[in-house]
């Protein structure tokens, strides 16, 4: 036995042992590709941080591990390393990054080294995950960054502070001038309105603005002063304790251009918006007296004119007839008189009974009203305005007593009920209907005239409004005023449905006020 022999072979295989676990226990990735590119030999570290199995990169392409983008610069490389090999760090001058099994990829430090095995050229590379070194590195350069920006900042703002007094007017009237920090605290303020507010200027230099500010307004003040610090000029009115304020604010540059303070002008003109408030009010009331003038001499005119010339005809025509034959003619014109007369003292009645209501002259005297003997007694007295063929039907859901303003109720009644006549063609039937429920009496009129148009339902309760389709038809447009006034004064309610050529329904309902 050659005894050097086996102990030569013995060392051998312990150095092989010794490598091998070297290889294996390396706290960085080992690879050993051949001259093609092909991975024959990689260490449990290398396969942990590319996330492969081993079986699943031994005889695998190198470029698999690269970037896509720079597969094909890659291959050129390793090409040209092989042919020329040398010892070194890979990359030099560049940020490395290699590809995991998932597709992520993390910035590594490559090493090179060569050797050759039974007339085989072998590159050994030595990787290194550098991950946390380059977060290190980048929060090193933004910690300089930040520090370096507020030295900056702080040699900017000791002079910028030395300008602010010479450019602000200290005593600015009826108002506040205030420059703000990107956080809207205040660094400077002044103006006389600060003196109404009982605050001085040191009290408010360092606080926040937007504290100072009501919920109701906070937010939308707050997004139009980011505008400013994006670099937009701003105006725009804010109302805080009912006090109304002007706000013009500019953007302020430092040396760099940069915008990190913004300039507010703050004017109260409380006194102005409500001069100019009370002014609207009065043109607009003079606007509507003027139109209510010109409805009144318009109707007026036109509703007196008719009534009268039908008088003074009549009572032409009957002194003619006074023959006894001629009696049917003489009570013809007799009722044509009494009509007219009835249609001034309605218009009359109008007239007074608006300007009681307007000067709140009229009180409510509640007494207790049996209602089918009240509307039927009603219905018997309009009999006389019925076109020819026309009728008034009475429906009563039931009986019951209503506590209301006789008077008030009887003119409602009477509104609705000869409106409907007015409005309806002869041979027609207008329908009253009458119910309690739930404590209260509701009383509906239902005609098939001629109808409201749309555009006009919205204003059939206003003063001297009239429909464009009953122009020709006699009328004052205050019946419906004054029969919403009375119902508001008993604490009820009026609505209308209309089809125009189909007629309308008038609704009206009164509480029952415990009536017994």
């Amino acid at each position: 036995m050659d005894l050097k022999h086996e102990t030569s072979k013995s060392s051998g295989l312990q150095l092989a042992r010794v490598s091998q676990a070297l290889f294996e226990s390396a706290a960085e990735g080992l690879i050993v590709i051949d001259a093609r590119g092909k991975m024959v030999l990689l260490n449990q570290r290398a396969c942990e941080m590319l996330g492969y199995l081993e079986e699943e990169l031994i005889g695998a392409q190198i470029e698999m591990l690269v970037p896509m983008n720079l597969a094909g610069e890659h291959q050129k490389l390793r090409e040209g390393f092989v042919h020329e090999p040398s010892r070194r760090s890979m990359g030099i001058g560049r940020d490395l990054r290699a590809r995991r099994k998932d597709g992520s990829e993390f910035p590594v430090e490559i090493s090179l080294n060569h050797f050759e095995n039974e007339d085989d050229r072998y590159v050994m590379a030595l990787i290194s995950d550098i991950t946390q070194r380059k977060r290190t590195e980048q929060e090193l350069e933004k910690l300089n960054l930040e520090l370096e920006h507020r030295v900056q900042l702080r040699t900017r703002e000791l002079a910028d502070s030395q300008n602010l007094y010479a450019v602000i007017a200290r005593n600015f009237p009826n108002g506040i001038i205030m420059v703000f920090d990107q956080d809207f605290n205040y660094v400077f303020a002044e103006g006389r309105e600060l003196f109404k507010m009982g605050v001085t200027s040191d009290e408010l230099v360092g606080t926040n603005y937007l504290t100072r500010l009501g919920e109701g307004v906070r937010d939308t003040i707050e997004l139009r002063l980011r505008e400013v610090f994006e670099g937009q000029n701003a105006n725009f009115d804010m109302i805080v304790d009912d006090k109304h304020y002007e706000l013009h604010a500019v953007p302020l540059r430092d040396s760099t251009g940069l915008v990190n303070r913004i300039l507010v002008v703050e004017t109260n003109v409380t006194q102005q918006k409500r001069a100019e408030k009370n002014m609207l009010k009065t043109l607009d009331k003079e606007r509507q007296l003027n139109e209510l003038k010109s409805r009144f001499v318009a109707m007026a005119s036109h509703e007196f004119r008719t009534p009268l010339s039908t008088i003074l005809t009549s009572l032409s025509l009957v002194a003619r007839y006074t023959a006894p034959e001629q009696e049917a003619n003489r009570l013809k014109h007799y009722n044509r008189i009494r009509s007219s007369v009835h249609n001034l003292t309605g218009i009359l009645n109008d007239f007074l009974s608006l300007d009681k209501l307007e000067t709140g002259m009229i009180a409510t005297n509640p007494e207790q009203i049996e209602l089918r003997a009240f509307l039927e007694d009603m219905v018997d007295e309009l009999h006389s305005l019925c076109k020819d063929g026309q009728t008034i039907s009475l429906q009563f859901e039931n009986d019951g007593i209503v506590k209301a303003d006789k008077n008030m109720l009887r003119n409602i009644v009477m509104n609705l009920i000869s409106n409907a006549l007015k409005y309806s063609g002869e041979n027609q039937t207008v329908e009253v209907k009458a119910a309690f429920r739930d404590a209260k009496v509701y009383v509906s009129v239902v005609d098939h005239g001629i109808g409201i148009p749309e555009a006009d339902q919205n204003h059939m309760f206003e003063r001297f409004f009239r429909a464009h389709n009953a122009t020709n038809i006699q009328g004052t447009g205050l019946g419906l005023n004054i029969v919403k006034k009375y119902l508001d004064l008993m604490g009820g309610d009026i609505w209308f449905e209309s089809t125009p050529g189909n007629g309308s329904i008038f609704n009206f309902v009164l509480p029952q006020n415990d009536a017994q």
